[in-house]
């Protein structure tokens, strides 16, 4: 007997050892052939398979859908034949960039429970033999580049809970065995090339709770049958070519958290079916053919923050209640049949509302809730309409004004928009309206480098839905359309990120002129390419509308989150006719403005201008300064003062030689500085100078000149100004004693000044602009370079040193500036006292 126990023992191990050696063998041949391996510090990977890592039990709480732990890893469970025997029961090669097909040796590892190979460049079909995994629960192959059909033989996973297929290149149908997946909870098939009908045995699979399908070209109606998923918490069809109505069976489903369905062609729906989905957080029914109104409970929705009802027939007015949501962050109402008026206040969540080309009554008072044009993007454009006075319009998506190699100048387009919102132009000649949510900017930028324009692409501008621009106050006609493109994102050509795909519809005048458009595609799969596209255009009632629209197609997601969505780098649109009008912003708002300012400037400088004189005549009557040395002493600047003898060696008596030019005080002389000589041409302790002598025919006086080295000496930063500008705080110039003034109107005369102030001419721009600039009648344009008295004079700043009196908490900083003017260098010091309790350097 005990012969017999012991020869069973050495057959088992035997047997341990075969399954043990089959398991190591097939496991390095798929690393082998996948040209990676494993962390030998974690298991032994040609010896014990299943020790270190592989067998610890606090592996389990590793992430196995992300890069945190081991990866790549192995997990076993030894609890096999009375805990004799150790499997292989999760395996993880995750964004790892292997390429290649699926080896079969991996349809060996039968008691696999979790299986992920997401991210990385794997190709060729699913084998047959993928039935063998019969164990398995979790199963991810996202984002890779697998093709064929699907094998009927998953349908053997009855065990499976989770399947993940997304952002791959599969094709034809669901297979209708998925049915038997009784406890499938989690189905992600959005973006993996499947089409076609959902099955009808998919009734079967009422243990849902998420469903990610977009972007898979199903077709037909959508099952009734979802209705019954009464688990289900999350479901998303956009981007699909589903047709008819949502189904009113769709009321069952009370758990419903996020609900994304779009793009829905013919049929009609209502609202009727969300009435008892009061635990909505995400409620996406954009383009869906609803023909309904807001229901009048929408105020019992609390939990919701994201509403997009868009591109609908949805009418009546907008339920107050709505805009009272505390929880309600994104609100998407465009293109709809909405009457009525909007609330004069919202709750302060709601941060991000888009209702441009309805039908409501804008009340432009309004102002706190809503920004300025929205009266001007409603359905009808009733801004500028007649005869029309613009007959082209030019913008630089994302970026500030330029002009392209052929000299035609974009408009800036470098508004910061968010989620729902619209821009439209001081001159109303053309607006802008965004609607969808991305967690990031809608600006991009990016090089490209195949075009003599090449500034036009340096930027773009993306939106995650829908993307409108408008021409408007046009005159009638027909327009030729310019649309230039780059892809700026997507910019792999190999590996996982490179299987990104930007897809978006373009229309224009509400016709669409491109379906399925992709940028990457259409520039023969290059990055960083410039297209451009040319349409022809009719201008019928005075408006031009270009729309480019995500339907829901394209990946999502790679190679980052927020890479999808329209995406455009600048629009041009002239006209094919000899224009009639002026082309120039309406001229009867500016002059009534204009008039009101000339009449305050004319008016405050009449009252100015007489007490000024009063304020001389006192003073003058009050203390007639009896000397030079009393002019200088009363000054609070305290500037240095030297001897004339120290003046004249520095200048070699005034020598005609030094003089740098003249002023109305007089000339102007520069040291002369002979280095072979001893001090001549600097002063005692080796500063150098340039003095301003006062000419006796000057007729500015003592005063005047003594005036003009106090504003010097105080001078604390030349550049504080333009500094000041770049980070966007032009207000801090303001003088502190002013308690009210409009920080728009700072901003917009200092950015005035700077622009006035360019080096090149053909940066300045024209009078005309400056006053309308100044009006406000059009927007300032962004200022991009320094302007000219700072670069043209080249100032380089040397700081010489510092001291400090701590008993009176004071600095006193010395600085010697070196300046260039027309190649002419000579040295400036200044001084300024500083005290930290009462400093005013920005004032």
């Amino acid at each position: 007997m005990m012969e017999k126990l012991l020869s069973f023992w050495s057959k088992f191990e035997k047997c341990q050892q075969l399954v043990n050696l089959m398991t190591e063998r097939a496991l390095n041949s798929i690393f082998q052939q996948w040209g990676i391996s494993a962390n030998q510090e974690q298991w032994n990977i040609s010896g014990e398979l299943c020790s270190g890592a592989a067998s610890a039990t606090d592996t389990d709480t590793f992430d196995f859908d992300s890069l945190s732990g081991p990866n790549p890893y192995i997990k076993c469970v030894c609890t096999y034949s009375n805990n004799t025997l150790c499997h292989i029961t999760r395996l993880k090669v995750y964004a790892l960039d292997v390429v290649g097909v699926i080896p079969d040796e991996l349809w060996t590892l039968t008691f696999l429970t979790h299986l992920n190979l997401g991210q990385n460049d794997l190709t060729g079909p699913l084998s047959a033999s993928i039935g063998n995994l019969t164990s398995m629960q979790y199963l991810s192959f996202g984002i890779n580049a697998l093709s064929g059909e699907l094998p009927k033989e998953l349908g053997k996973l009855t065990d499976i809970r989770s399947f993940a297929i997304g952002s791959n290149n599969f094709s034809g149908p669901l297979p209708s065995e998925l049915g038997n997946w009784t406890k499938l909870e989690q189905l992600y098939i959005d973006s993996s090339g499947v089409s076609g009908e959902i099955p009808s045995t998919f009734a079967n699979l009422q243990n849902l709770v998420t469903v990610w399908a977009s972007d898979t070209e199903l077709t037909g109606k959508i099952p009734d049958f979802i209705g019954n998923w009464s688990k289900l918490t999350r479901l998303r069809f956009q981007g699909n070519s589903f047709g008819g109505s949502i189904p009113s069976s769709f009321s069952n489903l009370t758990a419903m958290t996020e609900l994304r369905i779009s793009d829905l062609s013919n049929g009609s729906s209502t609202l009727a079916f969300i009435k008892d989905m009061k635990s909505l957080s995400s409620l996406e029914l954009r383009n869906s053919n609803i023909s309904d109104s807001i229901p009048s409970n929408i105020g019992e929705y609390q939990s919701l923050q994201h509403l997009d009802l868009s591109f609908n027939n949805i009418g009546g007015e907008i339920p107050d209640s709505l805009f009272k949501l505390s929880s309600l962050t994104h609100l998407f109402l465009g293109n709809n049949t909405l009457s009525g008026t909007l609330p004069a206040q919202k709750s302060t969540s709601l941060l991000n509302m888009n209702v441009v080309a309805n039908n409501l009554a804008i009340d432009n008072s309004k102002s706190s809730v809503l920004p300025f044009g929205l009266n001007c993007l409603q359905r009808n454009f009733p801004c500028n309409r007649g005869s029309g006075i613009y007959y082209n319009f030019s913008i630089k998506c994302g970026g500030p004004q330029l002009t392209s190699f052929t000299g035609i100048v974009y408009e800036r387009d470098d508004e910061n928009l968010g989620a729902a919102s619209y821009f439209m132009t001081g001159t109303r000649r053309w607006g802008i309206s965004n609607v969808g949510y991305f967690t990031g900017s809608t600006v991009s930028r990016s090089e490209v480098t195949d075009t003599l324009d090449s500034m036009l692409f340096q930027t773009a501008r993306t939106s995650a839905s829908s993307l409108r621009y408008y021409g408007l106050g046009l005159e009638n006609g027909n327009y030729t359309v310019i649309l230039h493109f780059a892809e700026m994102a997507i910019l792999k050509t190999t590996g996982w990120e490179s299987i990104g795909r930007r897809i978006f519809d373009i229309y224009i005048q509400g016709i669409r002129v491109l379906q399925d458009f992709d940028i990457k595609k259409e520039a023969g799969g290059v990055s960083q390419k410039a297209i451009q596209k040319n349409f022809t255009a009719q201008v019928s009632e005075n408006y031009l509308e270009i729309h480019l629209f995500w339907a829901g197609k394209g990946t999502c997601c790679i190679p980052a989150q927020s890479t999808y969505g329209p995406s455009i780098s600048a629009i041009s649109a002239t006209p094919d006719f000899i224009p009639t009008v002026s082309n120039n912003p309406p001229t009867s708002n500016k002059k009534n403005r204009t008039g009101i300012i000339v009449g305050v400037v004319v008016g405050v400088g009449l009252v100015s201008f007489v007490s000024i004189l009063t304020i001389f005549w006192i003073v003058r009557r009050r203390k007639i300064p009896s000397n030079d040395d009393e002019v200088l002493l009363g000054i609070e600047a305290r500037p240095y003062t030297f001897s004339y003898t120290v003046l004249k060696t520095a200048t070699e008596d005034f020598s005609p030689a030094n003089k740098l030019g003249e002023g109305g005080f007089g000339p102007v002389y520069k040291v002369c500085d002979h280095s072979n000589q001893q001090t001549v041409g600097k002063l005692g302790d080796g500063r150098i100078i340039a003095v301003k002598q006062l000419s006796v025919a000057s007729r500015q006086g003592k005063s005047q000149f003594v005036a003009e080295i106090v504003a010097i000496s105080a001078v604390q930063h030349r550049n504080l100004a333009w500094q000041l500008h770049e980070n966007n705080r032009e207000v801090e110039l303001v003088d502190s004693r002013l308690s009210e003034f409009n920080a728009d109107e700072v901003k917009r005369m200092i950015g005035v000044a700077l622009l006035c102030t360019q080096a090149l001419p053909s940066l300045r721009p024209p009078m005309s602009s400056a006053v309308a600039m100044l009006c406000g009648d059009v927007e300032v344009n962004k200022v991009t370079s320094k302007p000219g008295y700072l670069t043209d004079w080249k100032f380089d700043d040397i700081t010489g040193f510092t001291t400090s009196d701590k008993t009176t908490n004071e600095t006193d900083y010395t600085f010697f500036q070196q300046v260039q003017i027309r190649g002419l260098k000579f040295s400036m010091q200044k001084k300024m006292v500083v005290n930290p309790f009462s400093m005013s350097l920005c004032r």
